[in-house]
């Protein structure tokens, strides 16, 4: 007989209980048979068993070995290959391969590693398809956050440079046992087209983003005062006395480019 699993706080676990709320993923999903598809977290399988009833295989990544081992008990290898170990550490890009139309990737993700695991993810960019992620509300609101608010901030430039952002729907704490003390929400992203990433380094692009939002009440002239000065801000059209959430993403892929 298999013993219950009881969930532990240092993997950030919190397993989505709520049939409604599986069968909404799933429909946003729209899988197709052939899908090559990872889930990150499968947990106890809420969403791994309707998957796999839709897909010829799937992947799955998971940090707990007593889920990797009822994981493997429980699933033929030849539909579902667990990958045991850490997301943040995992190379998606390898398990990508040459799949011609990209990899996906879903997860109901643990929020106290949600905003280094996206930023890891979006270093595979290039081999994604799309991501399906449930998040912490607020990290959600975040990623979608428009220039000018206080959520606008370095995970919103990062992440809406390199991807299509859409918020899909709120999921309340009952939907999970143990239930967070927090709302939860689904997003969609979708790489942007290589064509369309315009900065010409994107390392010096990262430093400056940092820079301007490691001290996002300042203005810009003094958050990026070792790097540049009035008279340059003013010469792309960016007041001096701005801060770090008044640009857009695009003014910080110009600023970038201009900076030698």
């Amino acid at each position: 007989m298999r013993t219950r699993h009881v969930a532990r706080k240092r993997f950030g676990q919190n397993f989505l209980v709520d049939q409604q709320v599986v069968a909404d993923i799933v429909d946003q999903l729209a899988v197709q048979r052939g899908d090559l598809l990872v889930e990150i977290g499968p947990g106890l399988g809420a969403l791994t068993e309707p998957l796999l009833r839709r897909l010829d295989h799937l992947h799955v990544v998971e940090i707990d070995r007593d889920i990797v081992d009822r994981l493997r008990q429980s699933y033929p290898s030849e539909r579902l290959t667990v990958h045991a170990g850490d997301a943040l550490a995992f190379d998606f890009g390898a398990l990508a391969g040459d799949a011609a139309d990209g990899l996906r990737v879903v997860g109901n993700l643990p929020y106290n590693i949600s905003t280094p695991l996206l930023f890891h993810l979006a270093g595979f960019g290039a081999c994604l398809r799309d991501m399906h992620f449930m998040l912490q509300r607020e990290v959600v609101e975040r990623m979608v956050a428009e220039p000018g608010g206080r959520d606008f901030g370095r995970l919103s430039v990062m992440l809406q440079y390199r991807f299509l952002i859409e918020y899909l729907f709120e999921v309340p704490p009952d939907a999970f046992s143990p239930a967070p003390k927090v709302h939860s929400a689904m997003v969609r992203l979708i790489p942007h087209l290589p064509e369309q990433l315009a900065a010409a380094d994107e390392k010096r692009f990262s430093t400056l983003v940092s820079l301007a939002f490691g001290q996002r009440r300042k203005m810009l002239r003094n958050s990026l005062g070792g790097l540049v000065d009035d008279g340059w801000l003013q010469a792309l059209g960016v007041p001096p006395t701005a801060r770090a959430e008044d640009l857009s993403v695009d003014d910080y892929v110009r600023l970038a480019n201009a900076l030698k």
